[in-house]
C-alpha cells in the first residue's frame, strides 16, 4: 500500500466521511471495565461506544476543526453473509473463552478475549445516531455498505476523504482514504496482547494506482485474489504475489488454471459490487448546531454519564460552532462572495 503519514493538523478544516460502524466497533473493543465487560447504564444499555464517540469526536472537532459526516451500514449484501456468519462464530467462541477466564479470575486474559466478543446491535446504533443528532453532526444511513457510501461522497467532492481503518473505501473508488484518525495513538492487538502506536495516514487512489501500475479494476481483481469481505482469498496468495499475477496476466480471466479454479463463482458479482455499489443521494451535510439541553438529558439522565464529561464535550462543540460561524462570516464578507 502507498501510505503517507500525516498529522492531525493536516486535517484541520477537512470534511471526512466516517465509517461509523467501523469506528463504534473500535470503541466497543477498547473502552471496557477491568474484566472486559463494556460500560453500561443502570438499565443495562451499553455505553462504551457512546463514550468514545462523544469524547473523540468533540476533541477532533473542537481542537482541529475536523468536520465529520458519519455513515452507518445498511442491510449487508448477500455476498457478505458467509463473512458475517464466520465473524459471529468467532465472537461466540471469544465469549465462551471470556466467561472461562472470568471464572478463573484471570482478568488479563478476560480483557483480551472480551475485545473480540461484542457486536453492534440496532439499539446501540440508534443511541449513537441520537448523540450525533444532538451534537448537530450529520449522519447518513447507507443502503448497504457504509464504506461504499463514504467513497461515493468522496468521489463527488462532498467530503475531502473517506475515513476508515479498512481499505475497502479505496476499492469502492474513494479518491482519498484517511486511516487512524485518533487522539490516543494506540491500538490494542488482541492476538498479541499488546498495543502499537498509531499515526494518521493518507492513501490517495490516483497515486496508489500509479505506483502499483494497475487500474482500479485490476486493483479489485488483486483484492479478490487476496480476499475481501465478500470472498476468501486463494490459499498461498498474498498481496505481493497477487500484484505480480495481475500485472503479468492483466485480469482474473487470464490467470493460469490452477488459480482460476480457486476463484469464487461470484467473482463478477464482487467486481460489480465494488464498481457499482448501492448508494443514496438522500442526505444533508449541514451541521445543525448543538442541542445542549437534550444532549445532557439523554447522556446524563438516561445513559448515566457524568455531567463533567458532557460539559467538556459541550465546551468543545461551542468552540467548533464558533469557528464555523467565524468562517462563514469571513466568506460572506469576502469581495468575491455572492
Amino acid at each position: 500500500m502507498v501510505r503517507r503519514q500525516i498529522a492531525l493538523d493536516d486535517l484541520r478544516g477537512r470534511s471526512l466521511a466516517v465509517d461509523a460502524n467501523n469506528l463504534l466497533y473500535q470503541f466497543l473493543a477498547l473502552i471496557r471495565m477491568r474484566d472486559g465487560r463494556p460500560f453500561t447504564d443502570e438499565h443495562g444499555n451499553v455505553t462504551s461506544h457512546l463514550l468514545g464517540l462523544l469524547m473523540r469526536t468533540t476533541r477532533l472537532m473542537g481542537d482541529y476543526h475536523v468536520r465529520p459526516v458519519f455513515i452507518f451500514d445498511g442491510k449487508p449484501p448477500d455476498l457478505k453473509m458467509k463473512t458475517l456468519m464466520a465473524r459471529r462464530e468467532y465472537r461466540d467462541k471469544a465469549r465462551r473463552e471470556w466467561e472461562d477466564a472470568v471464572k478463573r479470575r484471570d482478568y488479563s486474559a478476560a480483557w483480551k478475549k472480551a475485545v473480540r466478543m461484542d457486536s453492534l446491535n440496532k439499539s446501540m446504533q440508534e443511541d449513537a445516531k441520537t448523540v450525533l443528532t444532538l451534537l448537530g453532526i450529520p449522519h447518513i444511513q447507507a443502503p448497504e455498505e457504509g464504506e461504499a457510501q463514504a467513497a461515493y461522497l468522496a468521489r463527488k467532492g462532498d467530503v475531502w476523504a473517506a475515513n476508515s481503518r479498512d481499505y475497502d473505501s479505496v476499492l469502492f473508488g474513494a479518491q482519498r482514504l484517511v486511516r487512524y484518525v485518533t487522539i490516543s495513538g494506540q491500538e490494542f492487538l488482541p492476538s498479541k496482547g499488546t498495543s502499537r502506536p498509531l499515526i494518521p495516514e493518507l492513501i490517495e487512489l490516483e497515486q496508489l494506482l500509479k505506483t502499483l501500475e494497475v487500474s482500479r479494476e485490476q486493483l479489485i481483481d488483486l483484492a479478490i485474489l487476496v480476499g475481501t469481505d465478500f470472498n476468501q482469498g486463494i490459499k498461498g496468495v498474498g498481496p505481493k504475489t497477487a500484484l505480480k499475477l495481475i500485472k503479468k496476466h492483466r485480469s482474473l480471466e487470464n490467470l493460469p488454471s490452477e488459480y482460476q479454479e480457486q476463484l469464487p463463482p461470484e467473482t463478477q458479482e464482487i467486481r460489480n459490487l465494488f464498481l457499482n455499489p448501492p448508494v443514496t443521494d438522500d442526505y444533508d451535510l449541514e451541521f445543525k448546531g448543538l442541542n445542549e439541553v437534550n444532549l445532557k438529558r439523554f447522556l446524563c439522565a438516561e445513559r448515566g454519564f457524568s455531567s463533567d464529561r458532557v460539559d467538556l464535550a459541550v465546551k468543545r462543540m461551542r468552540g467548533f460552532y464558533s469557528q464555523e460561524k467565524s468562517s462563514l462570516t469571513s466568506w460572506l464578507n469576502h469581495p468575491g462572495a455572492p
